[in-house]
């Protein structure tokens, strides 16, 4: 089994390490395609206004100059064109990409980019307790249970353009309760914070934060079985028709 190893932390993150000795523990036939720097936030952005440039840093080894879904583009166009990957493995993100965060993060998007092109993908983060935490983020949940997890989904049917978004709980390995399949939730959108001072010459700048999470009510989803001490293992599509409004629009233009 050939697979591609990916992520949106930059090729020397040490979550694409730890994501590196998951994999190759199913296969010696590993390749890592990332982003030359760190792509959070990118979502399933392309680069189009400049050319992307390959750095090569050893057998099986090369960074893009772009966003996630360009490193995947290139891996399954250019870089593996002939030996394309069997499975495509993103993360591990340095912190949560639950809820609505899948809109927004590149560790997911490049999954979806994989799963676009027909090839298995799975996303997977690391959630951390402590903000700035910077490269200190312990991954010992993913280090721990990670081969546990995706063992079930590698052997498994898959339908066609979905993937699986995987979160692990931050907590010690040992600590970790089990995997929970929970579906996608929902935050308050409150959440968002915007921080605003002005830098050394005067001029006003402003920096996106996150303030505390407010989550759904129902223990269903992939917020609560983070909070609960479970790792969330949720199925996504890349359909994103709302098929019940189909026929009420349909009715409006009649």
């Amino acid at each position: 089994m050939r697979i591609l190893v990916t992520n949106d932390d930059g090729y020397h993150a040490p979550g694409l390490a730890v994501l590196e000795e998951i994999a190759a523990r199913f296969s010696d036939d590993v390749w890592v395609v990332a982003p030359t720097e760190e792509q959070s936030g990118a979502g399933h952005s392309l680069t189009l206004t400049r050319p992307l440039r390959i750095r090569r840093f050893g057998d099986r080894r090369f960074a893009v100059s772009g966003t996630p879904t360009d490193a995947v583009m290139m891996a399954i166009a250019r870089i593996m064109k002939d030996n394309p990957p069997d499975l495509i493995l993103s993360g591990v993100n340095r912190g949560a990409n639950l809820a609505e965060d899948v809109t927004y993060s590149g560790t997911v998007s490049a999954a979806m980019e994989g799963a676009l092109a027909g090839v298995r993908s799975i996303a997977l983060s690391q959630v951390y307790a402590r903000e700035g935490m910077g490269d200190t983020v312990p991954f010992d949940a993913a280090r721990g249970w990670g081969q546990r997890v995706l063992a079930p989904l590698i052997d498994m049917d898959w339908a066609p353009r979905t993937l699986v978004n995987i979160n692990f709980p931050p907590l010690a390995s040992d600590a970790v309760k089990g995997v929970r399949v929970a579906e996608q939730g929902l935050r308050d959108y409150g959440r968002l914070q915007i921080v605003s001072n002005r830098d050394p010459r005067g001029y006003e700048y402003h920096w996106f934060g996150l303030g505390p999470a407010v989550g759904t009510p129902a223990h269903s989803t992939d917020l609560e079985a983070i909070a609960d001490g479970y790792i969330s293992v949720t199925p996504l599509h890349l359909d994103l028709t709302h098929r019940e409004s189909l026929d009420m629009l349909a009715a409006r233009y009649r």
